[in-house]
Formats: C-alpha cells, sequence, structure tokens
C-alpha cells in the first residue's frame, strides 16, 4: 500500500514538485519567454516615438507656413512700420523683394527646408540678425525660467498632493482643492496682472518688467530679481493641474487592495507613504507633466509678454505679425520639439518606473 502511494504520488508532477519544496514545475514554454528589462522597454518606447516624431515635425512646419500665408496681416506694414502710409510704390516693392515677401508659403517653406538641411535657419527681417542668433540669445530666458518654474510646481504639487490625498475631506485638503480650482479658471495673464499691481506697483518690492535696469549689462543679481514675479506667475499657473491629478492618484492608491493590505500587516504613517502610496502615485502625475508641456509654452509665452521678459514669446509674436517665415518657422517648430521629446521622455520614465504599465507608442 505505501509504495502504490507513493508511486502514484511521484507521478502527480505537482505532488512530485512540492515534495521538492516547489509550488508547481516550471513550464518550458513560459520560462523561455523572459519579462524584457525595464531599460529595453523605455529604449523601444523612445525608438517608437522618435519614428512618430519625423512626420509630426514635417506636418508641423508645413501648417506653420500655410497658416501664415493665409495670415491677412501686410508684413510690409511690419517691416516699413511708420513710414508704410509715406512709402511709394516703388518703395515697396523694392521692400518685396528684399525680404522676399512676395513668395508664396510652399516655396518659402522649400527653401526654409533646404536652408535647414546645410544647419542654416535663415535671416530674421524683423530682428535684423540671424535666427540661430536671436534664439541663441532669448532661448536662456525661456528655458531657464520654464523649467525653475516647472521643478517648484512639480515638487510643490507632488508633496502637498500626498499630503490632502492622504487626509482627504480635512480643512487642509478643502482649503488647498479650492485655491487649486479658483487658480485653475484664473489665465495667466490675470496671475501676472495681480502680481504686477499688488509687488511691483503697490509695495514697490520688485521691478515691473525686463531683466536689467535701463542703461544695465545683464548680472545674475539683476536677472534674478527680475525673475522673481514672472517664476510666481508662471509656478501658481501650473500648481492646479499637478496638484489636483496627484492627490487624485493619491486617493486611488489609498483605496487600493495593496494598500489595504499594508495597513493590515501594521504599515502606516510616513512609511506607508512613501513605501507603498508614494509609488503608485507619481506615475500619473509624471506622465502628465509630457502631455501637459504645451500649456507651459502657451503660459510662459504670456507671462513673458506681461513681464517684457526677454525671452523668445515677443520675437514668436513679431515674427507671426511681419510673417518672419525663418523666424516663425524655427520657434514654431522648435516648440513642437520640445513638446514631443517631453513626453516621450515623461512616457519612457514612467515605463521604466513600472513596465507593467504598457505604453508601446
Amino acid at each position: 500500500m505505501t509504495a502504490t502511494v507513493s508511486a502514484d504520488s511521484t507521478s502527480d508532477p505537482k505532488v512530485a514538485a512540492r515534495q521538492q519544496g516547489s509550488e508547481e514545475p516550471i513550464d518550458p514554454g513560459v520560462a523561455g519567454r523572459r519579462r524584457p528589462s525595464r531599460n529595453r522597454v523605455a529604449l523601444r518606447l523612445l525608438a517608437r516615438r522618435l519614428l512618430i516624431a519625423i512626420p509630426t515635425i514635417v506636418l508641423v512646419s508645413l501648417g506653420v507656413f500655410l497658416v501664415a500665408g493665409m495670415s491677412p496681416f501686410d508684413p510690409l506694414t511690419a517691416h516699413l512700420g511708420d513710414r508704410y502710409q509715406s512709402a511709394t510704390e516703388s518703395q515697396r516693392e523694392a521692400v518685396r523683394e528684399a525680404y522676399h515677401l512676395d513668395q508664396s508659403w510652399p516655396s518659402a517653406w522649400w527653401d526654409w527646408c533646404r536652408n535647414l538641411m546645410h544647419g542654416d535657419l535663415g535671416w530674421s527681417a524683423t530682428q535684423s540678425q540671424p535666427v540661430a542668433d536671436v534664439i541663441a540669445a532669448r532661448m536662456p530666458f525661456t528655458v531657464g525660467i520654464s523649467l525653475a518654474a516647472l521643478l517648484a510646481a512639480a515638487v510643490i504639487s507632488i508633496i502637498l498632493g500626498a499630503v490632502i490625498g492622504m487626509r482627504r475631506g480635512g480643512l487642509v485638503d478643502r482649503v488647498c482643492t479650492g485655491l487649486a480650482a479658483v487658480l485653475a479658471a484664473t489665465p495667466p495673464f490675470v496671475v501676472s496682472l495681480l502680481l504686477v499691481s499688488v509687488f511691483a506697483v503697490g509695495l514697490g518690492a520688485f521691478p515691473t518688467s525686463g531683466a536689467r535696469r535701463p542703461g544695465d549689462d545683464y548680472s545674475v543679481d539683476g536677472i534674478l530679481t527680475h525673475a522673481v514675479l514672472p517664476f510666481v506667475a508662471l509656478t501658481v499657473s501650473m500648481i492646479p493641474w499637478l496638484l489636483l491629478s496627484m492627490r487624485a492618484a493619491v486617493i486611488d492608491a489609498v483605496d487600493s487592495d495593496a494598500v489595504r493590505g499594508a495597513r493590515a500587516r501594521g504599515i502606516g504613517g510616513i512609511r506607508l507613504l512613501r513605501g507603498h502610496v508614494a509609488p503608485m502615485s507619481v506615475l500619473p502625475t509624471l506622465a502628465l507633466l509630457g502631455t501637459r508641456l504645451p500649456e507651459l509654452i502657451a503660459g510662459a509665452a504670456i507671462v513673458e509678454t506681461v513681464f517684457g521678459w526677454p525671452g523668445l514669446a515677443q520675437a514668436l509674436v513679431d515674427s507671426a505679425v511681419a510673417l518672419d517665415f525663418p523666424l516663425l518657422a524655427s520657434l514654431a517648430v522648435g516648440s513642437a520639439v520640445l513638446v514631443l521629446i517631453g513626453s516621450a521622455l515623461s512616457d519612457a520614465a514612467a515605463v521604466w518606473i513600472d513596465p507593467r504599465i504598457g505604453l508601446t507608442a
């Protein structure tokens, strides 16, 4: 009887596996299909995004030239200014020929692409200098204040969103969500004007515009002093959607079975937030950063215009009004490239942190 039971038991692979200390025998087919590493998943996503980005950038550049070509603005008014009314027809025709204003938009697009292949961004008629020099001089101001505001908004929103999400329904949660809803409905230029009225005009604590005093050269102290109000305005305009997203993600994580199991094991407080809630909640906020980059660029343009910040916003407006194709195309396509890069990097970081989320393109 004993020998029979032993033979029957060992003939069952599951029983034999348990006798050897394992749960079930390993299926060779399953064992051969290993889950790809997180680095490989992230790199694969970046490669797919690159393939998608190339035709997207081409279409964006075509759209810029098409819309600019259909614009009702007469570029001569921007080039001649006050001399437009007094200029003769021959003078107007000379300006058109000098700046190629009579060129059709497909021809202008093709010339711009051809010059771009040779590393030449063209000549900006509105700024009277090469486009590369315009971007090189103004980009540090735009990128610097935008990245600083984005980093500050992300840190504030993640920390505060985690706190109010863990204690939803409390006084701090109601106050923060109410303020976030109000700020989300307030345009950035309104926030900027309020800051100017209170802190620049009323209190005189900060300069009203620019990045230096008239007649002075750029200095670190002058730039930082002038950057306070536009930095605050841009940060405040980005906090609401990040804060509310982080709060919602924390609430979903708190209600999950994993967190309930951790609480049942006696885990709570900071340990629960750091080890279980935060890893599940940061991913949606991280993915949101990439998708909201267009709003960051639009908000930066508005804030720069209100505060007279010497970034790329005013150059973009001038190029659009004057149909300055080389500068307009470079700034618009550059903004699209930044959005695509930011979205791809945020999604790649998300799948690197958690490959199970399944982003493929």
